[in-house]
């Protein structure tokens, strides 16, 4: 059993907190300073006391820091500069940018680094305590230290990926990249389906994106299908025009998506570069009339989507 302080009790945090408690460990306190954090504290973690950072610091073995990216660095900073940090002590952070490096504060007075980010989405609340079994965490840690972060990995019920700490940055942006922008993707795509007369554009969209979605995590780019990989030419300027008139805040990131995809059908031989190049300056065109500040929406025109005002 270890003694765990939380410093940064969000939907991570309380989540993490929980599940290690179950797993038998001692949640000493825990710091949380918004309203919400506060109702997960009691929520998740009854019976343990909320305390200032320092204080939380000072009551445990392992200090669990599940704050922001970019405030990581300075609450270290200031926990070292307040004596709240000792020699021996594990400081754990979840941020997946970063490594070990950003605890180097506490690393220097002969604290334990480590750094553990799970690729999992958080609502903090109970249902995230059952999709942890299974995750995959990234891990980083120093030799003398990876039984400690292993064990805690287990515990939590998931599964350790080592991540070296160069490295740590392209990792989290390829968990971004597919996973906070799916949800943009997503939303623009119910938008339109709305937009199209659809009732439910979830319930329409959720077997095409399952499907999809399990393809591609199977096959890769083999699971490519649609009008781009086809080289369907006339379906991709029909798309933008209906596009353009519907809903133009959408138009960049569909010509940046179908460019990818375009170049990636090329590479792979399903897609002549002759019909990629028709297809790339369609795109091109329709975003050149988006950016245009001087252009509003308005009715098309046989010049374009839109006409000047």
């Amino acid at each position: 059993m270890t003694r765990i302080g939380v410093v940064g009790a969000g939907r991570v945090g309380a989540v993490l907190a929980a599940a290690l408690r179950a797993a038998g460990h001692e949640i000493v306190s825990a710091a949380g300073e918004s309203t919400a954090s506060k109702t997960r504290i009691a929520d998740l973690l009854p019976g343990v006391p909320g305390g200032k950072p320092t204080d939380v610091a000072r009551t445990c073995d392992l200090l669990l820091l599940t704050v922001p990216d970019d405030m990581l660095e300075n609450v270290v900073t200031m926990l070292v500069g307040a004596g709240a940090i000792r020699p021996g002590q594990y400081v754990c952070h979840t941020s997946g940018r970063h490594g070990l490096a950003v605890l180097e504060a506490a690393t220097a007075i002969g604290a334990k680094p480590l750094a553990m980010h799970p690729a999992m989405t958080f609502t903090g609340t109970v249902v995230d305590l059952d999709r942890l079994a299974g995750t995959v965490f990234g891990v980083t840690a120093g030799e003398a230290d990876r039984a400690e972060l292993e064990s805690l990995v287990t515990d939590l019920r998931g599964v350790p990926m080592w991540v070296p700490e160069d490295k740590r940055t392209l990792y989290h942006a390829g968990l971004a990249h597919g996973a906070n922008h799916l949800v943009t993707l997503v939303a623009q795509a119910m938008e339109l389906l709305a937009a199209s007369g659809a009732e439910d554009p979830a319930a329409t969209l959720r077997p095409l994106l399952s499907a999809a979605l399990d393809n591609a995590l199977n096959s890769g780019d083999a699971a490519l299908t649609g009008p781009i990989v086809r080289g369907d030419v006339n379906t991709v300027r029909a798309h933008l025009v209906q596009i353009g008139e519907t809903a133009p805040a959408t138009i960049p990131s569909y010509v940046a998506m179908a460019k990818a995809t375009a170049d990636r059908a090329v590479l792979d031989g399903r897609l002549l570069p002759i019909r990629a190049a028709k297809i790339v300056r369609l795109l091109d065109e329709a975003l050149a009339r988006v950016e245009e500040p001087h252009l509003v929406r308005g009715r098309r025109t046989d010049a374009g989507w839109f006409e000047k005002q």
